[in-house]
């Protein structure tokens, strides 16, 4: 894409995910050619819609095609690895799936599903069909997000090739994006605030406190963004696992300064905030939370004595 192709894709996609969501949102992505700029400008497509996805607090089945995307089979859904986990959510014995995991929408309403699974010896992604596996929705944190538990043994019978690593750090970026997305809209919600809120004859965004909080968000988010960006260029897992760390590090950071700026109105659900706090908890969690993945990290360092290389900051 050129500049101006990549600008109308953005207002495009924008439109999309601020009138839009789930099953209206998958819709327009469509009409959108979304993912064909996937196959062929897929650091375009994934930034830009997880990005907006976030910042909108909307839903879609983006994950489910990009994993789908990166394995290369065809379904309508992916299993992913329960909470907090990254690992492949299935495991092969003899002839049987043993598959324990989570499912967007995509899979609740999907025919099919790709399992990651581990086999004596490799990884690989098998086809189920999803009315074969239990499902119990997950309500919790973030009931929106329509999340649901499954579990299930069945016959591995449709199995292929697949790279999971690859698709976690794919999915490691997207999520990245959407946390830093979801972090910025908790800011511009807090920075409104601080500057229409008066205390003491003047705006409190003029208070040294505030003005420390919201510094320290910005800063969160901006080095979260930037190590995206590294993690594009240098395209290896374990840079793309530190992206996805950092950025739910930032969200973090977000939910907690902008919670103490927004003080009393911010713990009401007539305030949109308590919504973006639910959803970047739990997609902290998805493909591994930032402590997890920080702790995973370390641990290779430990083993392997290498530090890893500069980043393309």
């Amino acid at each position: 894409m050129d500049r101006d192709d990549l600008e109308l894709f953005q207002r495009s996609v924008r439109n999309a995910t601020e009138s839009t969501t789930g099953a209206a949102l998958d819709a327009a992505l469509v009409d959108l050619g979304w993912h064909e700029a996937l196959a062929f400008e897929p650091r375009a497509a994934v930034a830009t819609l997880f990005e907006l996805q976030g910042a909108a607090n909307a839903t879609s089945s983006a994950l489910d095609h990009l994993l789908l995307h990166a394995l290369g089979v065809e379904a309508s859904s992916v299993v992913l690895p329960p909470v907090g986990a990254w690992s492949p959510p299935g495991e092969v014995d003899g002839d049987r799936l043993v598959v324990h995991g989570l499912g967007t929408a995509a899979l609740v309403d999907g025919a099919t599903a790709v399992v990651a699974a581990r086999t004596a010896d490799k990884e690989v992604a098998v086809v189920v069909a999803t009315t074969d596996l239990t499902r119990r929705p997950v309500g919790g944190v973030d009931p929106w997000l329509g999340l649901v538990e499954v579990h299930g043994m069945i016959e591995a019978a449709d199995v292929a090739p697949g790279d999971w690593s690859s698709a976690v750090a794919l999915g490691h970026l997207a999520l990245g994006h959407e946390l830093v997305g979801a972090s910025r809209q908790m800011l511009a919600l807090a920075r409104e605030h601080a500057l229409e809120r008066v205390q003491f004859g003047q705006p409190i965004a003029m208070f040294q406190a505030i003005r420390h909080r919201l510094a320290e968000t910005l800063v969160a988010i901006e080095a979260a963004d930037a190590v995206l960006d590294a993690a594009w260029l240098d395209g290896s897992p374990q840079t793309s696992a530190m992206a996805k760390a950092l950025a739910g590090r930032a969200a973090r950071t977000s939910a907690r300064h902008c919670q103490q700026v927004l003080a009393g109105i911010g713990f009401t659900t007539e305030h949109a905030l308590h919504r973006y706090i639910r959803r970047v908890l739990v997609l902290d969690q998805l493909l591994g939370s930032s402590k997890a993945l920080t702790a995973s990290l370390g641990r290779d360092l430990l083993a392997t004595r290498h530090l890893p290389p500069l980043l393309p900051l």
